[in-house]
Order: structure tokens, then C-alpha cells, then sequence
């Protein structure tokens, strides 16, 4: 009964402090990284340069891809 007890109090005093290390080992480690990929600055640019993209053009639809239903009204 004893041997139960203490591992239980065990096992309170020491898995929430393990759970936040195993969710930084997991989790906090890419977090991380992410957040320098993405303040990394872009080779060839200076400060204040401004880059702008061209959208692409919308896709035309063409209406030989349906199927014409008659539609009839029924009261």
C-alpha cells in the first residue's frame, strides 16, 4: 500500500513539469525554427524595397464542360 501511494504522489509531483518539457522538445523546437525561416531577409533586396507580383489571369470557363438539362416547372 505504501509502495502504491508513493508513486502515485510521485507521478503528481513530477509528470506536469515532463509533460511541458516533452510539449518544448516537440512543439517549442519548431516554433523555433519556423520563426527564423520567416525573419531571414530575402537575398538581393534592400530595406524599403517593394516587390510586387503579377497575378495570374483568371481560367476562362468554357461552357462545353456542362451538360444542358431542360427544365421543366411542375405545380
Amino acid at each position: 500500500m505504501f509502495k502504491f501511494l508513493l508513486i502515485f504522489v510521485l507521478l503528481i509531483a513530477f509528470v506536469p513539469p515532463l509533460r511541458r518539457f516533452l510539449f518544448w522538445l516537440v512543439v517549442g523546437r519548431q516554433i523555433v525554427n519556423e520563426q527564423k525561416k520567416y525573419n531571414k531577409p530575402e537575398p538581393n533586396r534592400t530595406e524599403g524595397e517593394i516587390k510586387v507580383e503579377a497575378a495570374k489571369p483568371p481560367k476562362k470557363s468554357d461552357s462545353s464542360n456542362g451538360q444542358y438539362v431542360d427544365f421543366e416547372e411542375v405545380k
